[in-house]
């Protein structure tokens, strides 16, 4: 099993703030994660004041154009939120929703871009993308499978790098929507790189996907559950972060060692402690017959007929006289 790509998206997380976004980057690089993700607004290019909000949370956005233009950060400080990223051992990815983020995040030097879901079908952005020649991660949420082959059919005729995430568009998602199931769907149909993006806000589900053969894994991050915005409900704390990567990390030492059950040498000496043989559980006579009920298993093994053999010795006489609790040998039997 290859090392997981793990990515903690920031998202809006910092609520427009350059000042928590970067403290998003310090607290993230101390998590173990690989890589960190943010989203990259121009509210003029991607907007309008006729889109609706997907939940209404804000009060003080009227609207959805305004929230996305509070979340817009200058392109020189997208150049430092970078150079933030790579100081502290963080792979710099963003999801770009124009095309003139592009031209921001190319400028800051991102290492790899992610296209949301509502951007699968926006081949105008996806064609903008491809000519960076970088890295792309497809986050399939809300697509069907007709229009993801249209996409990976646009990706392969321009020999893209890219992979693709299973990914339920429902904040925070239930476990019936998880779709666990199309992580191996998407790479029998697809032949490439396939993960998960994660909005139940629980640790479980991130290492079950790994397990099930999610080779990326992506999560909302937020610094507590009672913060302001609209992905906090589907978000995991720093803490919570840190238990994932561990666990993950755990899985998947425990993928790349495999048990041979034929083979259980390791145990000899436990089997020794923990295993037990025969013993009589009464005083019985000289010529006694045995029977089920006169017997007991006793630890140590070894000092005995094996519990396992007891059928054996039933219906049998004892050649001597017995005490309580003895342990049963063959050479006490006729």
């Amino acid at each position: 099993m290859a090392k997981t790509k793990i990515i903690a998206e920031i998202g809006q997380a910092h609520d427009g703030s350059l000042g928590t976004l970067h403290a998003y980057i310090d607290a993230v690089a101390t998590t173990g994660v690989d890589a960190i993700k943010f989203q990259t607004h121009i509210a003029q290019a991607e907007s309008s004041i006729h889109e609706p909000f997907r939940i209404k949370f804000s009060k003080q956005d009227t609207t959805r154009y305004d929230y996305w233009k509070r979340m817009e950060f200058t392109q020189e400080q997208w150049i430092e939120i970078g150079k933030h990223c790579e100081e502290v051992g963080l792979k710099f990815i963003s999801s770009p929703f124009s095309n003139a983020a592009v031209d921001v995040l190319e400028k800051a030097n991102v290492a790899v871009y992610k296209v949301g879901s509502g951007e699968v079908n926006n081949h105008l952005l996806l064609k903008k993308i491809l000519k960076t020649g970088k890295p792309i991660i497809i986050s399939s949420g809300m697509s069907s499978y007709a229009e993801l082959d249209e996409t990976v059919k646009l990706l392969k005729e321009h020999n893209a790098q890219f992979s693709i995430l299973q990914c339920t568009t429902s904040y925070p998602t239930a476990p019936k929507q998880y779709g666990l199931n199309i992580i191996n769907e998407l790479k029998e149909r697809y032949n490439v790189t396939v993960g998960f993006s994660d909005h139940s806000a629980k640790v479980a589900t991130g290492i079950a996907a790994v397990t099930l053969g999610a080779n990326i894994l992506e999560f909302h991050a937020v610094f507590d559950k009672k913060m302001f915005g609209p992905d906090v409900s589907s978000s995991l704390t720093i803490e919570e972060i840190k238990q994932l990567v561990q666990g993950i990390r755990d899985i998947e030492v425990a993928m790349n060692h495999p048990v041979d059950k034929q083979d259980n040498s390791a145990f000899a000496k436990a089997k020794q402690m923990f295993e037990k043989s025969l013993a009589v559980n009464k005083d019985l006579e000289l010529g006694h017959i045995l029977t089920f009920e006169d017997l007991e298993a006793k630890k140590p093994k070894g000092f005995g007929i094996l519990a396992s053999s007891f059928a054996d010795v039933l219906g049998r006489p004892l050649v001597r006289n017995m005490s309580a609790w003895e342990f049963l040998n063959s050479e006490d039997i006729n």
